[in-house]
């Protein structure tokens, strides 16, 4: 890492200068995964952007690093907006370097409706680290995807635990939307609320009580706050018997008031885990993790095909209204050799070439 460099680099810092390939088209993935595995950083942000772009070998990366996963303790924030998610994560990032750890932190904003890529820069927040080489911060956009997270927000996740990061913070975007993604992301989801406004019936109405492993109250000098906090509790104890209970914590992040109380909780949480392993749990999140991919390859894929001329006959069709775009669908689905082409990686024209 560059020194006083903290933040991740983003796409145009990583493709400038000598740090761009010759060719885009010929990207070393080889000679980048060996750097990888040997600890580079440039690498590790190279590969990153791969992912996040959605280029042709995003897919062949994490394949590749897939079976290093699954050290990083990952920790999920979220929780309606102004409620201090970012103040809060700024503190638990100094709470985890004091105590040796490497500290990624994944902050999903909302996508510009323009370029798709996120609104807010990854210095605008937690500028309190930047000049720490322990802690890596990188703001991503959300696509437009359920629950505000994004295919490659996972994929990052994994890269920077096969890289050897400690601990994973990833911050929501927290616009109204249910995050109920992140519950397949994090090992620990930690739900953030404040005392005004009744926000503890809004987090039981956007179901975020439901994924909910810690409850936080911040701002809780503010009046209300206990009020919120006996509601939670309430609601704690009105789940089914036996599991987690979670913990409702009360902090205030500007004061540094609560936050190592709440790394205890987090902490907790992670034993409970390690010492309650459910196989169903994990075979069923698997399985939701490989419905996710194939249904986001195959839907990758389809698109690249038909962006690069696969079809462009049926495609004239539907654009002159002469097809309707369900019966198009159904004709290219049900004939075998037209959906292995549209699903094939190779470019259209390398067929009409051959």
């Amino acid at each position: 890492m560059i020194a006083g460099q903290t933040t991740m680099p983003s796409e145009s810092q990583e493709n400038s200068g000598a740090n761009r390939p010759a060719n885009e088209a010929k990207f070393d993935l080889e000679g980048y995964l060996r750097r990888f595995a040997a600890h580079d950083e440039l690498a590790l942000y190279r590969l990153m952007t791969r992912v996040e772009n959605r280029t042709p070998e995003a897919s062949a990366i994490i394949e590749r690093i897939y079976p290093r996963v699954g050290h990083a303790q990952v920790i999920g924030i979220t929780g309606p907006p102004g409620a201090g998610k970012s103040t809060l994560v700024n503190r638990l990032i100094a709470k985890y370097r004091a105590l040796g750890k490497e500290v990624s932190v994944l902050a999903i904003d909302p996508s510009s409706p323009f370029s798709g890529g996120a609104v807010l820069g990854d210095r605008v927040r937690m500028t309190d680290h930047y000049k720490d080489p322990g802690v890596h911060i990188r703001s991503l956009s959300s696509r437009g995807s359920h629950g505000g997270l994004s295919r490659a927000a996972r994929e990052i996740v994994k890269l920077l635990d096969a890289f050897g990061h400690d601990v994973i913070i990833i911050e929501t975007v927290g616009v109204g939307q249910t995050e109920l993604g992140i519950m397949d992301l994090a090992d620990t989801t930690v739900v953030v609320t404040v005392p005004e406004g009744g926000d503890s019936v809004q987090v039981m109405k956007a179901g975020l009580n439901e994924i909910a492993d810690v409850f936080v109250v911040n701002k809780s000098d503010r009046e209300g706050a206990d009020r919120i906090k006996a509601e939670l509790e309430l609601n704690v104890h009105l789940r089914p018997a036996g599991g987690w209970r979670p913990p409702v914590m009360m902090t205030q992040a500007a004061a540094d008031l609560g936050v190592d109380a709440l790394v205890g909780a987090i902490a907790k949480h992670r034993e409970y885990l390690l010492a309650h392993r459910d196989p169903a749990q994990i075979a069923q999140r698997r399985r939701r993790e490989f419905m996710e991919i194939l249904t986001a390859e195959l839907e990758d894929r389809a698109i690249h095909s038909l962006q690069n001329g696969r079809a462009p006959e049926l495609l004239r069709e539907v654009e002159a209204g002469r097809v309707n775009p369900y019966s198009a669908a159904r004709r290219m689905i049900e004939d075998r050799d037209e959906i292995a082409r549209l699903l094939s990686r190779a470019p259209a024209d390398a067929d009409e070439k051959a």
